[in-house]
């Protein structure tokens, strides 16, 4: 029987205190993303959020990581948090254009995560929702309408490869949990974020998409907390019943009824990284799903290490760019 591919993965690559503990010490800076792609088949990118980044990064994030990487990249708060998806045709245009289709067939998920105070607004939403591109041609044709001032001559306006592009939305106010919400993602085949978040904000596991993405913030303490061997065999349990087509049978559901019993694609992404958790976590989890990253990463980078054992790709130093910020 088919199943769905599982991706498990990290939120961010470059935090201080993951050097020396998770990061080998001596691993240059630069090096970080190398390494952490052989340990982990997708990251968050999440530098995407704060502010826009630059073609030539997205170029070598790309080719810093094995081919059959995929980057989930976070939406611009611009657009969610300042704007609140009003009136964001252009700033839609300049998020596309500013270096994702650089990222080829390694551009997997776009996540967009809404404010703590920002309520369900059925027309606002389908609105936004309306505006999203479904696939590669149609993001570069929206990028053509960018803000070119804000971008100041960098563009990439031309995919790297052709394929559909899938949407994700993280929500944080109760009032999204209406199937109103529901009915306009699995419409349009776009994902409801499976967010662990210590209680905080809703936790709602309903499959709308071909495809589920999840985010572990921490289960006891936000961002901090790591995951017990109990609680990381519970979401061993709830993905092997996602990637098959089922439905685990606790799950914290929004619609009642049957959900139609395909094979998805899972996407996890640890974000409890304050206290280096996060890497070891999702390292234990791949584990169990047989993911088979989990423990290559310092053979694979051993392997392609020069004389003096530091692994290179392209010869290009990389360029500092904030990638693990958050919410």
């Amino acid at each position: 029987m088919r199943q769905g591919r599982v991706r498990i993965g990290i939120s961010g690559w470059r935090y201080p205190r993951w050097r020396g503990s998770f990061y080998p010490a001596g691993l240059p800076q630069r090096r970080e993303l190398e390494y952490a792609s052989r340990c982990f088949s997708s990251i968050e990118l999440n530098g995407s959020f704060y502010s826009l980044q630059h073609p030539d990064s997205f170029r070598r994030w790309h080719d810093e990581t094995p081919d059959d990487f995929v980057f989930a990249v976070k939406g611009s708060r611009y657009i969610t948090h300042m704007l609140k998806l009003r009136g964001v045709e252009q700033a839609l245009a300049t998020f596309f254009a500013q270096g994702l289709l650089a990222l080829g067939a390694k551009l997997g998920p776009l996540l967009r995560q809404f404010p703590e105070a920002m309520r369900f607004d059925p027309a606002r939403m389908e609105a936004f929702l309306d505006l999203l591109p479904r696939d590669t041609d149609a993001a570069a044709r929206l990028a053509r309408r960018r803000d070119a001032s804000r971008l100041k001559g960098r563009a990439v306006l031309k995919p790297r490869h052709d394929g559909p592009l899938r949407h994700a939305f993280e929500v944080r106010h109760e009032s999204f949990l209406d199937p109103a919400f529901v009915d306009m993602l699995r419409l349009r085949g776009m994902a409801l974020v499976v967010a662990d978040t210590a209680g905080r904000w809703p936790w709602v596991e309903e499959p709308t998409a071909d495809f589920m993405y999840l985010r572990l913030h921490g289960d006891a303490e936000l961002y901090v907390s790591g995951y017990s061997d109990a609680a990381l065999d519970g979401w061993a349990r709830r993905l092997r019943a996602w990637r098959r087509g089922a439905q685990p049978r606790d799950a914290r559901r929004i619609v009642r009824g049957a959900v139609e019993r395909v094979p998805r694609d899972v996407y996890c992404y640890f974000d409890n990284d304050a206290k280096v958790h996060a890497p070891f976590d999702a390292r234990a989890l791949a584990r169990r799903l047989g993911e088979g990253l989990a423990e290559t990463a310092d053979e694979a980078m051993r392997a392609q290490a020069p004389a003096d054992g530091i692994p290179r790709r392209g010869g290009r130093r990389a360029r500092a760019v904030s990638s693990s910020r958050r919410p």
